[in-house]
């Protein structure tokens, strides 16, 4: 078995599924880890039947601390995993400050998405809320919760401007299962790793409305021109985005039947309404949906065509059918593929 160079302290501050999902494989790799949420009632719950109702059929060891209280979880962390749903990553930032310490903790963010109104990636945002200079790493790409949590081989990448920081996440978080690349480019991560979702719906809606294969494959394929067109105009590198955390996520998310955004999709091409569909969901969150907002206004600030993504926020946000955004992307003028 491969192994981190030494035992870390982590807290991992979020108890859904991806962040339960990551504590069970740092404890595999014999970490010492503690998890936090936001919901103590949840964290009770955890505590008292070692299993969570957000990762169901999963035992939870008892090796895995459980604490409610937000200081005394990061008290003695190295580590600090931030696994907040993105929307609500600045309230998470906000019960941190007070107890964040920039010499003594790493902060590791899996959030995937774009804050909506100020359209901040997850990494502008705790610079924002915890300082410039913390030691930050973002780690994604093709990586449903259900299956590492059952030691499903996985490959995903650690993406930080400090190389030295990729390469410490990487040796902490890699084993046999659960493979790590490294990466410079945290703009291109993060924006594959959050726009992945919203392509991931509109793959979802031709499923819901029993398209076949052909429009499956011209909307991912589409996407990933998209999403490299985007992503090269915010500052990511155009190879970044045909890797793990382009390419890799983006087909896991729009194919998997554990993906929650293609889930929402497929429903909304069956008629269903976003009301409807939200409430089905419970407190289970799409990304996708919000960040399909916060990409229509990124794309319109920075002047980039983004055609899948404008008719999803005309789907989401505008009441559009389904069958005319698809009329709509079929009936666009004429153009070179490269363009």
């Amino acid at each position: 078995m491969q192994e981190s160079s030494r035992p870390y302290r982590i807290a991992v501050l979020g108890d859904g599924a991806w962040g339960t999902a990551l504590a069970l494989t740092l404890l595999q790799n014999r970490h010492q880890v503690t998890l936090w949420g936001p919901f103590p009632e949840n964290l009770h719950v955890i505590r008292q039947t070692r299993s969570n109702p957000f990762l169901k059929g999963v035992s939870i060891p008892e090796e895995l601390l459980v604490e409610e209280d937000l200081g005394k979880a990061v008290k003695q962390a190295e580590i600090l995993l931030l696994a907040a749903p993105s929307q609500y990553l600045r309230g998470t930032l906000e019960k941190l400050q007070k107890f964040f310490d920039p010499s003594a903790h790493t902060v590791v963010n899996i959030a995937k998405g774009i804050e909506l109104g100020t359209l901040k990636r997850m990494s502008e945002l705790c610079f924002e809320m915890l300082g410039d200079s913390i030691r930050y790493a973002a780690l994604s790409g093709p990586s449903h919760a259900e299956e590492v949590a059952r030691n499903i081989p996985t490959a995903v990448v650690v993406a930080s401007t400090d190389q030295k920081c990729a390469g410490e996440i990487q040796t902490v978080f890699m084993n046999d299962f659960f493979r790590v690349y490294t990466s410079t480019d945290l703009v291109g991560v993060e924006l594959g790793g959050a726009l992945k979702n919203v392509y991931a719906v509109a793959t979802g809606i031709t499923d819901g409305m029993e398209m076949g294969d052909n429009p499956k494959a011209a909307m991912m394929t589409r996407a990933i021109a998209e999403l490299s067109r985007l992503g090269v105009k915010l500052g990511g590198d155009p190879q970044t985005f045909a890797g793990l955390s382009g390419v890799g996520d983006l087909i896991v998310t729009c194919m998997s039947r554990h993906s929650r955004n293609r889930f929402v999709g497929e429903a909304l091409g069956k008629g269903k309404t976003l009301e409807a569909i939200t409430q089905e969901m419970g407190m289970t969150v799409a990304e996708g949906v919000k960040t399909a907002l916060s990409a229509y206004e990124l794309s319109r600030k920075y002047q980039v065509e983004t055609p899948i993504i404008q008719v999803m926020y005309e789907i989401l946000y505008a009441a559009k059918c389904p069958s005319d955004a698809v009329r709509d992307l079929m009936t666009r003028k004429a153009r070179c593929e490269k363009d």
